[in-house]
């Protein structure tokens, strides 16, 4: 594996829950790829989740990766909580399920399918990439709210 691709994610939700949004920012060999989405009722977790997913999901071949991430949930628990939690039967110390237990088992998979370097970033801190992946995921929320304004004009 060569050069590593750059990744960006992030998760935004207008009310938690509430609607919200995702984004990925993708940069590898000068080429940058920007997606997102958003869902209409969901947390900021799953949507930062979410995103990280989405942008894995993107490579198409095994991949070096230095994935940002502003989130210290995902971050910490793809390095450091889900080893605890999947010998536990995706418990957590205190014996309750694993909140978000679907997309952590959808990001473990993931992330085996590639050699990752989880990189915690501030968010709002006037990192480039981190801003860029802010606004694609408010655009996703935006977009689920333009659908749901549309939807209740339709009815």
């Amino acid at each position: 594996m060569s050069e590593a691709v750059e990744i960006y994610t992030d998760g935004a939700c207008k009310g938690n829950p509430g609607a919200g949004g995702w984004g990925v920012l993708l940069h590898y060999d000068g080429r940058k790829r920007e997606l997102y989405g958003g869902e209409a009722h969901t947390t900021n977790n799953r949507m930062e989740l979410t995103a990280v997913i989405r942008a894995l999901e993107a490579l198409k071949r095994r991949c070096k990766v230095r994935l940002h991430t502003d989130s210290q949930y995902v971050q910490q628990g793809i390095s450091v909580w889900i080893h605890s939690w999947k010998k536990r039967g995706w418990r957590t110390a205190d014996h309750k399920p694993v909140k978000n237990e679907d997309l952590w088992r959808r990001l473990d998979e993931l992330a085996n399918c590639h050699e990752v370097q989880w990189v915690w970033v501030r968010g709002h801190a006037g990192n480039d990439g981190n801003e860029q992946a802010d606004a694609l995921a408010n655009r996703g929320v935006e977009a689920v709210l333009a659908g749901m304004k549309k939807e209740r004009e339709e009815t």
